[in-house]
């Protein structure tokens, strides 16, 4: 075990929780190895699916039976990421290729929250630290390297264990739950098969997301995709299934209830 997760450390234990499949997976091997984060914060961006939003429920209750602490929820003041877009006619900026509805939506709701949180706060003034853990797995290595500060030291179990994409599911999978994706439903991130999923699982939603890409000024990027277009995308599919209305009936093969007539010269 490494030293970040014994349970005798004085220093506070914080769990950057993403309600998804790696930091669900972390924190269930957590409780089977007898490890008690002292906060756990997930970071509402206001645009999660609304399976994510029914999962962080479940979950936590699932965590508070087995002696952790609940979920803290934690969120931007001002306005959803959402409204932000449509106010500034924008797109999330990772369509532009940046990272700042991420900076501004995930991680500073979670370190204000931290920054007036007791332990934190008497931590910091004895001159420790806050250790904080974040799910990245073991093919994520490469993003697990953020340079600790003078109030945080930054952990990743799943990387010390060894534990890939397949590890995590088949752990939140042993635990009753259902592996997921956690991503706002408008993310430029999103696989055009994740777009056609949306299509048809939340049309509200989808209509949310090209109303956004339609109210947006894209002058360096095409629409949500970056070099394509959502609208585009769901429209070619639209088109492309109406062609399958519009064949004939099929031809009968002359098979019923398993027999086959044979035709006479």
């Amino acid at each position: 075990m490494s030293e970040t997760l014994t349970p005798q450390s004085t220093w506070p234990l914080v769990v950057s929780f993403g309600g998804g499949t790696n930091s669900a997976a972390m924190l269930i091997e957590m409780t089977r190895r007898k490890v008690v984060p002292d906060l756990i914060t997930f970071a509402d961006t206001g645009g999660e699916l609304p399976e994510t939003y029914a999962f962080v429920k479940e979950f936590s209750k699932w965590l508070v039976e087995r002696g952790m602490p609940e979920v803290t929820w934690v969120r931007y003041e001002k306005e959803t990421l959402e409204a932000n877009c449509i106010r500034q006619t924008m797109l999330p900026s990772l369509a532009y290729g940046f990272k700042g509805c991420s900076q501004k939506y995930k991680i500073q709701p979670q370190e204000k929250y931290a920054n007036n949180w007791l332990p934190a706060k008497t931590i910091w003034k004895a001159g420790g630290k806050v250790i904080k853990l974040i799910g990245y797995d073991a093919g994520e290595h490469h993003r697990a390297k953020i340079p600790q500060d003078a109030k945080y030291v930054y952990a990743y179990p799943l990387v010390e264990w060894g534990w890939g994409r397949k590890e995590c599911v088949a752990t939140v999978q042993s635990a009753g739950f259902i592996p997921a994706k956690s991503a706002c439903f408008f993310c430029p991130a999103s696989k055009k098969w994740e777009v056609l999923a949306l299509a048809k699982s939340h049309p509200q939603l989808l209509e949310r997301a090209l109303e956004m890409e339609r109210n947006a000024k894209c002058e360096v990027v095409k629409g949500l995709g970056r070099n394509w277009r959502w609208e585009d995308l769901v429209k070619a599919d639209s088109m492309q299934m109406k062609l399958f209305d519009d064949l004939p009936d099929e031809v009968p093969c002359g098979c019923y209830d398993g027999e086959v007539t044979e035709e006479k010269p």
